[in-house]
């Protein structure tokens, strides 16, 4: 494991920790754990629902997530009927349970017809339970897809908030990354999604792009403000393996500190708050409401090939992929499986008790908001600096302080969120990283 002090000398940008333990650590479950044993003696009185949806129109420059582009409608077809059974013999083999919040991602799933959309909200509610208009429903589209039957369609069914992947309003710049979209479209788009009243609207930005300058990255956050989003993301641009850009051999490590400040700075004098070192959120935002969900602590019911679900001591999922050859092999499995093998979990990764620490402590400590040692203490009865240790260094570079009540990140620290995240990864989780084999 590197030092501290030698990462901060590298690159910020190491990896996004969206989630802990990252997906390329999961490997094959041997044997395979039953979902009705794995979820036995599981909370499940307020648990997320997320249906993942692996289409797409085309594949992006930068993308790599379990996606596929412009499937046949037989392939559409074929999937949403293995989702299904799969969503059958997951809701036989958990029992019971009380979803606290829906999401919907991809992929693009407003790729889908809108009823095929309406078919994924039916099975929500009949087989989960999920009441529209009384939780927290999110789902994710894009300029070309967020057309008026699919939005009605969305909001009819209770979806409040909204997220669309812009990146740039620069038609260059989008250009560079191998995506093919027009301002135009999206400005029709995000018109659009005002006019159905969604009550939140997030914005996806990215910076670093080819080409991109500071007057051109203002410049494309002043669109994004003129539609109000109540929430924006910001994203530093990563050129990942088996990506498109990969194959352009260029790095774009040299502006993105510079522009990510910007963009702070910009937003911030706009009354955004900063919540995390990619999400900003508007004080005309609506407050959360529906059930309390913590995401630290409650477990999640994936359902689709490239989902994931966790409980306290397992993650699990499909396998993954981002190669076209890969993706396409993974499907076919998934869409052949037999009603049986979905209520088994066989590829994944178990947190011990010391992994489940951890997670807690990164999932909280990257957020704005921090680790509070008075909930981690109740959860786990320790205290966070005898858990893990290394926090005591963030502290002694400036990146983290220590109040009353929490350990959080400072400005600094929020910045080196990509460092931060990965070097607090445990040796045995960042040696299943390194061993992976990309497909």
């Amino acid at each position: 494991m590197s030092t501290l002090t030698n990462m901060l000398q590298q690159t910020p940008y190491l990896s996004y920790s969206y989630a802990y333990p990252h997906k390329t650590s999961y490997r094959p479950l041997n044997p395979p754990i039953p979902l009705s044993t794995l979820w036995r003696n599981e909370p499940t009185t307020a648990l997320f629902l997320y249906l993942h949806i692996p289409f797409c129109a085309m594949r992006c420059g930068f993308c790599n997530l379990f996606t596929t582009a412009n499937p046949s409608q037989e392939l559409v077809s074929a999937y949403l009927m293995a989702l299904e059974r799969q969503a059958r013999q997951v809701r036989a083999a958990i029992g019971p349970v009380s979803i606290a919040r829906l999401a919907l991602g991809g992929g693009t799933p407003t790729y889908l017809s809108p009823a095929n959309l309406e078919r994924l909200f039916d099975l929500a509610e009949d087989l989960f339970g999920v009441e529209p208009q009384t939780i927290p429903i999110a789902v994710e589209t894009s300029p070309g897809t967020a057309d008026a039957e699919r939005l009605r369609v969305l909001r009819t069914r209770g979806a409040e908030r909204i997220s669309i992947g812009v990146q740039s309003f620069q038609a260059a710049e989008v250009r560079a990354i191998g995506r093919s979209q027009y301002t135009t479209d999206v400005e029709r788009a995000l018109a659009a999604i005002r006019n159905a009243g969604f009550t939140t609207l997030n914005i996806d930005l990215m910076y670093g792009l080819p080409g991109q300058t500071l007057a051109s990255w203002q410049a494309t956050l002043q669109q994004a403000l003129a539609y109000q989003p109540e929430e924006l993301y910001l994203y530093p641009l990563y050129v990942r393996p088996l990506t498109g850009l990969e194959h352009m051999g260029q790095s774009w490590d040299d502006q993105r500190l510079l522009l990510y400040r910007a963009g702070r700075e910009l937003l911030l004098a706009a009354g955004y708050t900063q919540m995390s070192m990619r999400m900003f959120r508007a004080a005309h935002a609506p407050a959360s409401n529906g059930p309390t969900y913590c995401c630290q602590e409650d477990g999640m019911i994936g359902l689709g090939c490239g989902a994931r679900s966790y409980t306290q001591g397992l993650h699990y999922a499909s396998e993954y992929a981002v190669g076209a050859a890969g993706v396409r092999a993974i499907l076919a499995d998934y869409i052949g499986r037999s009603d049986p093998a979905f209520a088994l979990a066989d590829y994944g990764i178990v947190l011990d008790a010391a992994e489940q620490r951890r997670r807690y402590i990164i999932k909280s400590l990257l957020k704005v908001e921090g680790v509070s040692l008075t909930a981690y203490a109740r959860r786990f009865t320790s205290h966070v600096f005898d858990d893990l240790p290394q926090l005591a260094e963030l502290v002694a570079h400036g990146l983290a302080t220590q109040t009353r009540s929490h350990v959080h990140l400072t400005a600094a620290g929020i910045e080196r969120s990509d460092t931060i995240g990965p070097w607090l990864a445990s040796a045995h989780v960042q040696t299943l990283i390194e061993e992976y084999t990309r497909r």
